[in-house]
């Protein structure tokens, strides 16, 4: 039996969910309006634990801001999320990160003034030095914390690609350079749930081929992803789950494959572009 899940946009969505799947991340009925006009109108999905999961939709669909409000960047107006058991709803970013749920923007959002080094060496979370008891009292427990994160950054910057700009302003890298910083200063933070805005955005193939490797890389790791993308080719090479959100609302749940036979989806709202297929 098909695991996707059609709903009536008139009506409450209703998710497909199974009693073997643990989630992630789960949110129930967010909404979110601008001046009257609802960006997100009652969004309710689970993201499965140590998947990759694709959120799609047309554009003004309400996706950015669903990501926003996950975040913590965003307060919803109404609605729950949970992290695991653990409800955060509009709790403040830097509480939900130290939770273990980091994300990257669909415009890369660089330290620019910061070396590339240092832009990931900012990252991991309640370091010794951020208090200054520690600083004054007992500086061989710093000293001692930032060479261990000097070492993991470097090893970072290497899997990423970066490591021969790693003395270079962040500033002055390439916009495909930005968009790996991003995942690589996300991934600095180790955590538990990522979410990704577009990271495919505007970079060429090669390196949508290798954005794509880190993040299959990053399950292998037992990350939980979640991640915004609009090329369906990436999302059926590299996503377990996909979700697609409409007018701010979950439309359908289940592999792109599904979703493809899914006339709802493909007349509402994905027109043509479910029907492309990855290159041979």
């Amino acid at each position: 039996m098909s695991d996707v899940t059609p709903t009536d946009p008139t009506s409450e969505p209703t998710i497909a969910t199974t009693s073997t799947t643990t989630s992630a991340l789960r949110c129930e009925g967010l909404t979110k309006a601008f001046q009257g006009v609802h960006a997100v109108n009652g969004a309710t999905f689970d993201v499965p634990q140590g998947q990759i999961t694709a959120l799609i939709g047309p554009n003004g669909a309400g996706k950015t801001t669903v990501v926003n409000i996950l975040s913590g960047s965003m307060k919803c107006d109404s609605g729950t999320e949970y992290l695991g058991e653990d409800e955060v709803t509009n709790m403040e970013s830097f509480e939900i990160a130290r939770l273990g749920l980091m994300r990257t923007f669909q415009l890369s959002r660089e330290l620019g003034g910061l070396t590339v080094l240092e832009n990931l060496l900012v990252a991991p979370k309640l370091q010794p030095g951020e208090s200054l008891f520690n600083v004054f009292f007992r500086p061989g427990t710093v000293r001692r914390a930032e060479q261990v994160n000097v070492e993991r950054a470097l090893e970072i910057l290497g899997t990423y690609g970066l490591y021969a700009v790693r003395d270079d302003r962040a500033r002055e890298l390439s916009g495909g350079q930005k968009k790996l910083l991003e995942i690589a200063r996300a991934v600095m933070a180790s955590p538990r749930i990522l979410l990704l805005d577009e990271p495919m955005a505007g970079v060429n193939p090669a390196l949508i081929e290798r954005i794509g490797g880190y993040i299959l890389a990053l399950k292998a790791q037992g990350v939980t992803v979640l991640m915004v993308e609009h090329n369906l080719n990436v999302v059926e090479k590299i996503c377990d789950h996909v979700i697609v959100l409409a007018e701010g609302r979950t439309l359908a749940t289940g592999r792109l494959s599904e979703l493809r036979a899914n006339k709802e989806v493909v007349r509402a709202y994905l027109g043509e572009v479910i029907d492309a297929r990855p290159p041979s």
